[in-house]
């Protein structure tokens, strides 16, 4: 179960393995559910991908105009 769960969660189900939330414990299951999905964030498991640098008309800029102003 160490694989992220690619199906979006059902509401009220937890994110990593399906069983009902725990109020306790919510979004989750358990503390087990909580601390898998941290280590996932602490890992970089879970990554937000970067976007090349654009100007406003969403051309890149030309080499050494990156940053002047």
């Amino acid at each position: 179960m160490n694989e992220i769960n690619p199906k979006t969660p059902v509401a009220g189900s937890c994110p990593i393995c399906g069983k009902p939330v725990e109020p306790a414990f919510k979004p989750f299951c358990s503390k087990r559910c909580a601390d898998i999905d941290l280590n996932r964030w602490l890992s970089g498991v879970y990554a937000v991908p970067a976007k090349d640098d654009e100007d406003e008309a969403g051309e890149r800029p030309a080499e050494g105009e990156a940053g002047e102003k």
